[in-house]
């Protein structure tokens, strides 16, 4: 059997994952990164984007973040997002519109635009839409 160690993937509103995992995949500040049993203690700022675990019967599965940390101890990792999605949760037209939307307000250009918030939109749909398509491929195989 695999080493595993436990991992939590919670949001402000709830609880998404508990479980024992081989490993966490995640997108953090300066890029991707892995844990497995052993990683060194880590503490890391997410980028919106997939979450991806291996849990101990070697099952993978993907969420969505919107953003967070990630903090890793010797016996636990723990995913502290500010919106988490199972893949279940998600849809690809919602977030389709979104990005479209973003989209045109950053293109419009009006004084009314709050530039940093249309960006901030605009990654998080991208990276859902990112999400989405890293599922689809994952049930194709």
């Amino acid at each position: 059997m695999a080493m595993t160690v436990h991992c939590d993937i919670v949001s402000a509103e709830t609880a998404i994952f508990s479980g024992l995992v081989e490993t966490v995949i995640a997108y953090g500040s300066e890029g991707e990164l892995g844990v497995t049993p052993g990683h060194a203690p880590l503490l890391t700022g997410l980028k919106p984007g997939p979450i991806r675990i291996i849990k101990q019967n070697g099952e993978e599965e993907i969420y969505f973040i919107s953003g967070g940390y990630l903090e890793v101890q010797p016996n636990n990792v723990k995913v502290l997002a500010d919106t988490a999605l199972r893949a279940d949760d998600m849809n690809e037209a919602a977030a389709e519109e979104a990005k479209r939307e973003a989209e045109q307000a950053l293109a419009n250009q009006s004084s009314e635009l709050d530039y940093s918030r249309a960006a901030a939109q605009l990654a998080e749909a991208s990276a859902q839409l990112r999400t989405l398509r890293q599922i689809r491929d994952k049930i194709r195989k």
